[in-house]
């Protein structure tokens, strides 16, 4: 049941740094996300996204500041100021409620896809292997590849990897999906049939937080879209409004920059003739 009331962010994270050795990776991230919102981080290589999404479900630990999802602070139980952290089957717990999506699509090599799908329930949330099997069923349907539930991950496209990918986050009931760049090891003609999930769920009202580089999807998914460079929020606000009409030059030349790679990469390109030929 949600702790989340009417107004409050269901993901609140407050001045969150983390430094890898002397790398300072983040500097004092302040973002909230609201329930049933999609909100896409935007910005360079380097600039702390995907960190930050590691953050929130726990993956790497946090050197200062709080990350509190649905009303509890994750990774932590804070007593009088003083942070304890919490044990790893506790940690473990509160990731369990948080989907994550990877470039990579991470799938058991061994496992059909609907075993994948199923794996998460029957093992960690201890579900009947029979609900679980039929709810995977239900899931690899609804991603568009119920046909596809008996094959093997060398056996499916790219595409298709990443969709089961989606499902099998999906199959443990999250509050919450986060995505790390989820397109980004598809080959070009892949990536509208992941985009195309990705805008059913959140039209279906699941909170997002997606770190990608396609600028057309932030605009028309997103609600919101924030731009992080060297470690900061530069910038955030109205997906449309920002996209349109960025307001920091840092954002304006990223956004020109990834626009012109994306314009150029969907110009088909025409062979030249051979002077020779004619």
């Amino acid at each position: 049941m949600s702790t989340t009331t009417p107004g409050k962010p269901l993901v609140h994270a407050l001045n969150v740094t983390k430094s890898f050795h002397s790398t300072q990776v983040l500097k004092g991230i302040d973002i909230d996300v609201h329930s049933g919102e999609v909100v896409c981080l935007l910005g360079p290589s380097g600039s702390g996204k995907t960190t930050f999404l590691r953050c929130i479900n726990q993956l790497e630990t946090i050197n200062g500041g709080r990350i509190w999802v649905d009303g509890e602070l994750m990774g932590y139980d804070d007593r009088d100021g003083t942070l304890y952290r919490l044990s790893d089957k506790r940690i473990a717990q509160q990731r369990g409620e948080i989907g994550m999506v990877f470039q990579r699509f991470n799938l058991f090599p061994h496992k059909t896809a609907l075993q994948n799908v199923a794996e998460g329930p029957i093992q960690v949330q201890k579900r009947s292997k029979a609900e679980a099997l039929k709810e995977a069923r239900e899931l690899l349907d609804r991603v568009g590849l119920a046909e596809r539930a008996d094959h093997y991950p060398a056996q499916l496209s790219g595409g298709q990897q990443q969709r089961v990918a989606i499902a099998r986050a999906l199959a443990m009931k999250p509050k919450l999906m986060l995505f790390d760049e989820p397109t980004s090891a598809l080959d070009p003609e892949l990536v509208g049939e992941v985009l195309d999930v990705m805008r059913e769920l959140a039209e279906a009202g699941m909170t997002m937080i997606v770190v990608t580089h396609e600028i057309s999807f932030a605009r028309d998914v997103a609600d919101r879209v924030v731009f992080m460079d060297g470690g900061v929020v530069v910038e955030e606000g109205p997906s449309k409004e920002v996209i349109a009409r960025p307001q920091h030059e840092r954002t304006k030349t990223f956004l020109r920059r990834i626009l012109a790679e994306q314009h150029e990469s969907a110009v088909p390109q025409v062979p030249v003739a051979d002077p020779a030929d004619g």
